[in-house]
């Protein structure tokens, strides 16, 4: 949910238009309040818990092929390699915006902590976390431009499309035919990969990785109620370091930066993750006193179909926003836009719950899996064990 609610300011087209044309939308003013509002709640915390999943996933997967006598690094490696290539089409025929490209390279470097004890691997995720700010502080110091070659790359591919920095925040409302979506893709795959450069965003995916690699080796996620203490102490301090720190972060976005480079990623770097891990305990808390609840019930049919939802949320996107769809892109304000991500998460929800009534795993988890293992594996569920109701 709060991935969609992040990524569909970008599918609207929202965040690339002007200040003149965001000010002349009837809904100026209330976007603004929205605007800041996903800058304090969600901007880069759910990426966060994403990544922290990945990392316990990986502790999980580990454990379970040492049990079950497999090659565990081959089978981790086939593993990235399927999530790369489901990341490439992602990439070059939906969405520039895609994430698991990075999400795999980071995968296949997470193997080199997995005998590092409990102790170095705080230290190391601490690290990584922090280093962005040092990296920004010597780019900033030497004005350097670390992705001037990727930024040449996406400024030959705009020029042979005809995309220029005036319709460039239109072209996917404007075009019309799915070749013109890949030709902006092909140019936007660079524009990702300097984004990445920029943002230093492997080193923070793999230092919250490894605190889920932490997370999963403490079985903290299993044993919620022997954890409740120290999830109490992440809730408060996570809350109480990341609230102020995450108002000061949305200030910062909504005002155009002016504490500049190195500023924002210090703000960043304390804002973002101590919220997010603050969410996961509040959570696990929260789960905690109601395992039969309905809402978890429901939230969990989505969860096991992650992939598959985040792949269809891009589907949702191009068919809601772009050209050749719907075409509401570069004039909606940003609270439609945030209220329809809401929708699609809502109608996510209930296909999950329906497909997982009758189905093991959701479509792309089960090619996953399967290409993962190098086999065939049942999908459909028996007779006596289909549940509508899940």
């Amino acid at each position: 949910m709060g991935i969609c609610l992040a990524n569909f300011g970008e599918f609207s087209l929202y965040t690339f238009q002007t200040a003149d044309t965001v000010a002349a939308m009837p809904t100026a003013g209330v976007d603004r309040i929205a605007r800041f509002l996903q800058y304090l709640f969600v901007d880069g915390k759910f990426y966060t818990l994403f990544s922290l999943l990945f990392g316990i996933g990986f502790s999980i997967m580990m454990e379970n092929l040492a049990r079950n006598g497999y090659n565990g690094m081959k089978v981790f490696y086939r593993r990235m390699a399927v999530l790369l290539l489901i990341g490439l089409f992602h990439l070059l025929f939906l969405w520039a915006g895609d994430i698991l490209i990075l999400y795999a390279a980071a995968g296949m470097v997470l193997p080199l902590f997995r005998r590092a004890s409990n102790r170095k691997l705080l230290i190391w995720a601490s690290s990584l976390l922090l280093f962005p700010v040092l990296v920004d502080g010597v780019v900033a110091l030497f004005d350097l431009d670390l992705s001037a070659p990727v930024d040449r790359a996406t400024r030959y591919f705009h020029d042979r499309a005809g995309i220029t920095e005036a319709n460039f925040p239109v072209w996917l409302a404007e075009q019309q035919t799915y070749m013109d979506v890949l030709r902006f893709n092909l140019a936007g795959s660079f524009i990702r990969m300097q984004e990445f450069i920029d943002g230093h965003r492997i080193f923070k995916v793999l230092g919250i990785f490894l605190l889920g690699l932490y997370t999963g080796r403490a079985k903290i996620y299993s044993d919620l109620d022997a954890n409740r203490d120290l999830l109490r102490r992440v809730a408060l301090w996570g809350a109480v370091i990341g609230l102020p720190t995450s108002v000061l972060y949305a200030w910062e976005a909504t005002a155009g930066h002016p504490l500049g480079l190195v500023g924002h990623s210090a703000i960043y770097a304390v804002s973002v993750v101590p919220l997010a891990l603050a969410y996961a305990s509040a959570i696990s808390l929260w789960y905690m006193g109601r395992r039969e609840s309905r809402i978890f019930k429901a939230l969990a049919a989505p969860g096991r179909t992650a992939l598959t939802n985040y792949i269809m949320q891009s589907v949702f996107g191009i068919a809601i926003f772009y050209g050749i769809g719907l075409g509401l892109g570069a004039k909606t304000g940003f609270v439609y836009v945030e209220l329809i991500a809401a929708g699609v998460f809502l109608v996510q929800m209930a296909c999950s719950g329906l497909w997982l009534g009758y189905f093991r795993y959701g479509p792309l988890e089960w090619g996953w899996r399967m290409l993962t293992y190098g086999r065939w594996l049942p999908v459909v569920k028996q007779k006596d064990n289909l549940n509508p109701n899940i």
